[in-house]
């Protein structure tokens, strides 16, 4: 299969370090300096959507000159909305999104973007589309993946830059979940790298990339490098993202309050580079506040962990996984350590119980049941390596679990990332130490476009079994090999799921088809909600023994 040809600026990879080179205007601005002559405000990453629902999502783009934003909204009817977005400039990058509202439920919309500058010259427009959730029919499909330009490995242009996201375009799907590390702010990139098997990789570079990032503009330019691919972008044009955060987005492995060991930074207080991180993270990518009402600006905050509404058979819940979570100790405390939260795992179990959805999608930026260890004795994951009851970490996933079993929850299917290979575990109580849950499926897939590893070990405390996996032929492998890996999900009208993994340039590895939930009775989900978690919560502390 040949690679898609990437579209990029004519200019050598020298000069893009240097960004001494006119001719990569298009591709990364200048900032704009007062009182100098600026020419018509260029798209310099092309435009994106995220968090679609049924009637709402986000439109984002980035001006080469301080200016406002201005879209053009057409649905399947031919009505057409011509909107004004915000005012944008260095502060945020030159970075702009804008909330769109009454859309039209399962129809396609086309959208226009363009930036006006203060002198009233309109510059270059983009246009792309995407679609609704469907509240009639409910037919849907989606990919994940996470992992973006890891290990050293990043837009190579002689292969066609990140070919993986081409292959997640070519099935058309409704959506992208990017299950966390969509940059990796700590992973310098050199010009080449030599493979195992003595070839050059050869990658593009800016400066920003050539470093750890520590500075806010470093991790900016983290977000604005995967950019310059012509597969991203053109997926980003018609593939709305629920965007999702991990460690790289920061440092690997971070925890709230660590101190850095590490002789490349001179900022080693990880919330000061976490603050940046968030920051840069919400201006580039397209994503509401977290409660789906207007984009996050550096003023209002903002909150990762939120629910997108995809019409009649499927929710999804994008996990935060990192802004709460404890220290990386060996995780085998008995009091309760956090990963999600309290406040996190109490929406996490509300929106679950309101959901109405045929399947209830969880996007989690960390596995379950696999051991992710950070050093010889700490533990960065879900689990700990003890088979026995659950400790540490993993009490709050038992008392998510144990809820989703009262509250008879169907339908719940976890999606991830992380550990940079693909595989299939189904989770059974008849296997498990902890016993107090129904079965289910979690699927795991990425890189898509860092270096490959795996496999992981498995940690017996909720009863996983490895149904299928694929792994790289050596740590740390080069895309090149093809071991690359994204997730699929396609919804049908009755509500069958049927779920796939597939590689590089997307051959199906392993499916499963899914069956929807029997009807069952009608669950009061608004009354004694309190009342009721609360005695899930004391049923849970006698199991555990706390």
């Amino acid at each position: 299969m040949d690679s898609p040809q990437l579209a990029l600026p004519t200019v050598s990879r020298r000069t893009l370090l240097a960004g001494a080179a006119a001719g990569a205007t298009t591709a990364l601005a200048a900032p704009h300096v007062a009182g100098l002559t600026t020419s018509r405000p260029e798209l310099t990453s092309g435009l994106q959507f995220g968090d679609v629902s049924t009637d709402a999502g986000i439109v984002w783009s980035r001006s080469s000159v301080p200016g406002r934003m201005l879209v053009s909204l057409t649905d399947d009817t031919g009505r057409t909305r011509r909107l004004e977005g915000p005012w944008t400039d260095p502060s945020r990058d030159n970075t702009a999104k804008l909330q769109l509202t009454g859309l039209r439920p399962g129809a396609r919309h086309e959208v226009t973007v363009s930036f006006v500058d203060d002198e009233g010259r309109e510059g270059e427009r983009a246009t792309g589309s995407f679609i609704t959730g469907d509240d009639t029919d409910g037919a849907t499909s989606f990919v994940w993946t996470g992992d973006t330009a890891g290990q050293g490995w990043g837009i190579n242009p002689d292969l066609g830059g990140m070919r993986t996201y081409a292959a997640m375009a070519a099935p058309e799907p409704d959506f992208f979940i990017h299950s966390g590390d969509t940059i990796y702010a700590d992973g310098p990139l050199e010009e080449t790298v030599i493979e195992s098997d003595g070839q050059v990789w050869r990658n593009l570079l800016i400066d920003e990339v050539t470093r750890v990032a520590q500075e806010l503009g470093e991790f900016r330019g983290r977000h604005r490098y995967n950019l310059l691919d012509a597969n991203v972008r053109q997926l980003a044009a018609r593939v709305p993202v629920i965007a999702q955060w991990d460690d790289h987005e920061t440092t690997n492995n971070w925890y709230p309050g660590e101190l850095l060991d590490d002789d490349r930074y001179t900022e080693r207080r990880v919330d000061v580079l976490a603050d940046r991180a968030r920051r840069a993270f919400f201006e580039y990518q397209p994503l509401a506040d977290g409660h789906g009402r207007r984009p996050w600006t550096p003023a209002g905050g903002g909150r990762i962990h939120r629910t997108i509404k995809r019409g009649r058979h499927l929710d999804v819940f994008s996990l935060d996984m990192r802004t709460h979570k404890g220290p990386n100790t060996a995780n085998t405390e008995h009091r309760t350590t956090p990963l999600l939260g309290r406040a996190q795992l109490n929406w996490l179990i509300r929106e679950l119980r309101g959901s109405t959805a045929t399947w209830k999608v969880i996007a989690a930026d960390l596995p379950l049941g696999l051991v992710v260890p950070d050093g010889e004795l700490a533990q960065e994951g879900v689990g700990n390596a003890d088979p026995g009851r659950p400790l540490g970490r993993e009490q709050e996933i038992a008392l998510l679990l144990s809820a989703i079993k009262q509250y008879k929850i169907t339908g719940v299917l976890f999606v991830t990332a992380d550990v940079h290979y693909c595989a299939a575990h189904h989770y059974d109580p008849s296997r498990a130490a902890f016993k107090d849950f129904e079965p289910f499926w979690e699927l795991v897939a990425g890189p898509v476009n860092a270096g490959t590893f795996g496999p992981n070990d498995l940690d017996a405390t909720f009863g996983p079994r490895v149904e299928f996996q694929k792994v790289a032929g050596e740590p740390g492998e080069s895309p090149r090999a093809g071991n690359q890996f994204f997730g699929h999900v396609d919804i049908d009208s009755e509500g069958v799921l049927t779920a796939s993994l597939r590689d590089a340039v997307g051959t199906v590895l392993w499916s499963r088809e899914m069956q929807p939930a029997a009807p069952g009775p009608i669950i009061d989900t608004g009354v004694h909600t309190g009342s009721a978690l609360q005695s899930a919560r004391t049923r849970l502390d006698a199991l555990l023994g706390v």
